[in-house]
């Protein structure tokens, strides 16, 4: 998207790991500055995820005070990290499938991480900061039963087909700003259920990148989910989770907004 709204033909199949470890972000800038690109009719096109197959998605848990407290555990002293199958990337629009057997299906809206030089033992808030090539809405969907009540790792809950709509736009680190002051919000059916701001991170962005690189080797096109505000459906009397019919809509500071209907596995 170019600085007056229009979408542009980047000139490249996708936007994947091999594209953000080869510079394709620079290339890309470089030819929207020499006027190289095309605009293109977005009309009635699906918009997919802004990462094409990202190798993990990796999430912190618990990280917000107030969401901690809903979910009735103490803040963590480290980072509470799991995975997410990376096959549960979708697009921002498309819709999202209450499981088989589900009746604790629940929102998460998230800033993500997308990662996009290769990491590994980083020493410095500095050197984290900058393999990060941008942000993006991410909306961690969990199935709390699976998550909690079935036995196993949280693992079980977070990686249901269709349970994280990424996008519409992957936001570059210098466009997006301080990642530690956006606003994020999330409706369902028109309520407004979580009204955050990263500012309230228990573990900001830049611990998060090196915490994690200490752990695993983190690649281009990796995205990391870095925990939600308080407001989901599990913390919230009566519980009301989602139902096949269901709206929710999404939006961060800056990063854009989602919209997902819900429908049934």
């Amino acid at each position: 998207m170019d600085a007056s709204g229009n979408l542009r033909d980047i000139g490249e199949p996708e936007i994947d790991g091999a594209f953000l470890a080869s510079g394709g972000v620079a290339r890309v800038r470089d030819a929207l500055e020499r006027g190289d690109l095309p605009v293109v009719d977005a009309a009635g096109l699906r918009i997919g995820a802004p990462i094409a197959r990202p190798g993990k998605v990796v999430c912190i848990g618990l990280n917000y005070r107030d969401h901690a407290a809903e979910s009735g555990a103490e803040p963590p002293a480290e980072p509470v990290v799991f995975m997410k199958a990376a096959n549960t990337v979708i697009g921002p629009y498309d819709e999202v499938l209450v499981p088989r057997d589900s009746v604790k299906t629940d929102w998460e809206v998230e800033l993500a991480v997308v990662i996009g030089k290769r990491a590994r033992y980083l020493d410095s808030r500095e050197e984290a900061l900058d393999v990060i090539a941008g942000y993006a809405i991410s909306n961690d969907v969990s199935e709390r039963e699976f998550q909690f009540e079935r036995g196993g790792q949280w693992d079980k809950g977070k990686s249901c087909e269709t349970f994280n709509p990424l996008g519409p736009w992957l936001v570059t680190a210098d466009e997006a700003g301080d990642p530690q002051s956006l606003g994020l919000r999330l409706w369902v059916n028109g309520e407004l259920r979580q009204n955050g701001d990263t500012k309230e991170m228990i573990f900001d962005v830049a611990e998060i990148v090196r915490y994690l690189s200490r752990f695993m080797v983190l690649e281009p096109g990796d995205v990391i989910n870095t925990g939600t505000p308080a407001g989901v459906a599990m913390g919230i009397p009566g519980q009301p989770y989602l139902r096949a019919g269901d709206v929710m809509e999404l939006e961060v500071d800056g990063l854009g907004r989602q919209r997902q209907t819900v429908g049934q596995a």
